[in-house]
């Protein structure tokens, strides 16, 4: 005779309970295909329960093939694949990140603004209530577009139309977006070096990538015969800090009017941290003839956790997106749009950008004031750029470039160097060539890091 303990739980019901051990013994093979279970009767009586309570169960595994019925005979098990043991799963099939003490290739998010942050938000719940519950337009909310298209006609020069603005949650989904929207039987051309990322999301949409070489002046144009779109970033370059100057920018401008199917994806990444002049002016902003596709996001200059970034594309470009991925929905939620909107067209998001900026050109100088007061300061040449959030350390030593990174990962410092953001083989002049991205580190960790490197 079957026996169970049955206890009633919060949310199941006694021939619940009952089903679920019947079912358990089956898929493990305690009870065997073809053996007879008792009648719903004698399994009442044997467990105190009433027989509803089977009959209610056995009807349950009848509905999932558990069990058949035999008029007047009784119920029998039937044949179904048994269950293995189950093992617990291993957390994760992948080695785990290495935890740092102090890891210089992470992104920061400088005095984030809580307070005004969180109030921006009561206030958008309280007064748009089921505004935010409605549908909005595929390429964002209008009044963050508006708010945007605002922000960038004042500090980087560019009249732009809020019509032309898409906005998605971070710059992969666009990029994404553009591959679907330009083709993919183009071919892209990314910096050389360059941020990997980039070259990976590209890959993985099916098309052609490749690279864009570069000298001191940013990418050359006369490498660029076989492709049709290029990935630039002029204002400041990652890794090498370089900025394009204007005759270059137009030169590039050039070979995109050269064709009808070429176009410059301009990534602006951290335009806003240019510490020492003000920032040039975009190649979006020297474009006449819809040739240039401006990016930007949120997650350098607020938090990396705000997944919101946006585009503009010219106005062809835009008609083009929708009539043919018109039916895509915008991917990020209204509510953060809203706050958003409000933290720009109110003027907290300029204020945070001094602040922020103020703070990080101190942190910079801080830090290569140290290095340079270090004792082992004659081993090192600090490349210093007057833009973004990181500078290159060029280090005297016999070590490789792999052994310089290894070393420094076993003293608890992430950091890698010039050479891992080639594709290819770097050259020799920029090779142990440290990329100190200083926007996750805390002054107070200055100290642990200076005695971190001399006890190296």
């Amino acid at each position: 005779m079957l026996t169970y303990e049955l206890k009633k739980a919060p949310g199941i019901s006694l021939y619940e309970a009952l089903y679920r051990c019947i079912r358990q013994d089956i898929l493990t093979g305690k009870l065997q295909a073809g053996e007879k279970l008792p009648s719903k009767r004698a399994l009442a009586a044997h467990l105190e329960v009433s027989k509803i309570t089977v009959e209610a169960a056995y009807d349950q595994l009848l509905a999932e093939g558990f069990l058949r019925s035999r008029e007047k005979v009784g119920y029998f098990v039937e044949a179904v694949q048994q269950q293995p043991p189950r093992r617990p799963l291993p957390e994760t099939d992948t080695a785990p990140a290495p935890a740092y003490a102090i890891n210089l290739t992470a992104n920061g998010s400088s005095g984030f603004p809580f307070s005004v942050w969180s109030r921006l938000q009561r206030e958008v719940m309280l007064e748009l209530k089921d505004k935010l519950l409605q549908p909005m337009s595929n390429q964002g909310c209008r009044e963050l577009r508006h708010a945007i298209a605002c922000q960038l006609g004042a500090f980087r020069g560019m009249a732009v139309s809020a019509d032309n603005i898409l906005i998605g949650a971070g710059t992969d989904f666009l990029y994404n977006l553009l591959i679907q929207l330009l083709g993919q039987d183009k071919c892209y051309a990314v910096e050389e070096p360059g941020y990997d990322k980039i070259r990976r999301i590209y890959a993985a949409g099916g098309v052609k990538c490749i690279s864009a070489p570069m000298d001191s002046r940013g990418v050359i144009p006369e490498a660029l015969a076989q492709a049709q779109v290029l990935h630039i970033s002029p204002s400041h370059h990652f890794p090498t800090g370089l900025v394009t100057p204007m005759d270059r920018r137009s030169a590039l401008l050039q070979w995109a009017n050269s064709a009808p199917d070429r176009y410059i994806i301009e990534d602006d990444y951290d335009s806003e941290f240019r510490f020492d002049a003000l920032p040039m002016p975009t190649m979006q902003a020297m474009d006449t003839a819809g040739k240039v596709i401006y990016m930007n996001t949120f997650s350098k200059s607020l938090t990396p956790s705000i997944r919101i970034s946006y585009m503009v594309l010219p106005p062809a470009l835009m008609a083009q997106f929708r009539q043919q991925l018109g039916f895509y929905s915008c991917t990020v939620p209204s509510f953060e749009q809203y706050t958003l909107e409000r933290f720009l067209s109110r003027g907290y998001f300029e204020k945070h950008i001094n602040r922020t900026r103020k703070a990080y050109k101190n942190l910079r100088n801080r830090l290569v004031s140290a290095l340079k007061e270090s004792r082992f300061a004659h081993r090192l040449t600090i490349l210093e750029q007057d833009a973004g959030l990181h500078f290159l350390v060029k280090v005297d030593t016999r070590l490789t470039d792999q052994e310089l990174t290894d070393l420094c990962a076993q003293h608890g410092i992430g950091i890698r160097t010039l050479s891992s953001y080639y594709h290819g083989q770097a050259p020799q002049s920029e090779q142990r060539c440290l990329v100190v991205n200083y926007s996750g580190l805390q002054s107070r960790q200055l100290p642990q890091l200076l005695q971190i490197l001399e006890d190296m």
